[in-house]
């Protein structure tokens, strides 16, 4: 492997830009090869069999773009497939893992609210996080079944999903939860309108910059960083409608991101919609 190869990113979604916004204010230098599975969105109520399917097809795909490292910037992926992946590939793979160790160091009532997919909190990861944890506060794990559709949608602030989160909570809220942890990629996306939501008393966290570093120092201890006078670009491709990706790359990364259309074939074709 070579330090001019770019690192690949995936998602099962628009999710992961939130991660990749870290990565890119971290490491600027590098090329950044993102999909997006939104075709396959959302994989947390998916069985297991399914993503992992997801993930290995993903991961070849970028392997064939000759990537150097994979980011799993998705927490089901992880749970699910972050095992398989680093079984079968010599390639350096960096997860996600929730900030709840960070959550619960912080934390002044001694409880922290855990938001993710049912799949996460199902996960064998998400155990071993919390047995490896000296719980002194209480871990309230939510699962936000629709939270990821209506990302997806674009809908990051409008009324039914200002209700839906509300919904989702007012348990914790309820309970004394002055930390909570963004335990999706997701949902950082939605940060403005948790922070309404909670106010300022209660903490938000997301992994995206620790994820961000770890990738930093694998790639430092592999002799893999970026010339760092170089200024590093993006590439995108999603396996779903690459109009709609497009509207929600261009709102959340930038306006004239060039989106590539992902499917079965071994050539994509680039989608880029006119300036407004």
């Amino acid at each position: 492997m070579s330090p001019e190869q770019p690192l690949g990113i995936f998602d099962s979604g628009i999710g992961g830009l939130s991660v990749l916004r870290e990565i890119r204010r971290e490491l600027p230098a590098e090329n950044l090869f993102y999909v997006a599975d939104s075709g396959h969105a959302p994989y947390g109520d998916k069985p297991l069999s399914a993503i992992e399917a997801r993930a290995v097809a993903i991961t070849e795909f970028l392997l064939d773009q000759g990537v150097k490292m994979i980011v799993v910037a998705c927490n089901t992926a992880t749970g699910a497939a972050a095992p398989l992946l680093r079984g079968r590939y010599p390639i350096p793979i960096v997860a996600m893992e929730p900030a709840v160790k960070p959550a619960v160091a912080r934390t002044r009532s001694g409880v922290v609210g855990v938001l993710a997919t049912r799949q996460t909190l199902a996960s064998q990861q998400f155990a071993d996080l919390l047995a490896r944890i000296e719980q002194d506060a209480l871990i309230l794990p939510q699962p936000c079944p629709g939270l990821v559709e209506q990302i997806e949608s674009g809908d990051l602030d409008g009324d039914v999903t200002r209700c839906l989160l509300e919904r989702l909570l007012s348990p914790l809220l309820g309970r004394g939860a002055d930390t909570l942890v963004l335990g999706c990629t997701h949902y950082p996306h939605l940060a403005p309108l948790i922070a309404e939501l909670v106010g300022p008393e209660v903490m938000v966290l997301d992994s995206g910059a620790a994820v961000a570093r770890q990738v930093r120092r694998r790639l430092a201890a592999a002799g893999l960083l970026a010339p760092a006078d170089r200024v590093g670009r993006e590439r995108f491709w999603t396996s779903g409608d690459p109009v709609m990706t497009q509207r929600l790359i261009a709102r959340l990364w930038h306006p004239d991101a060039v989106l590539e259309h992902l499917d079965a074939h071994p050539h994509a074709t680039s989608c880029r919609l006119p300036s407004a």
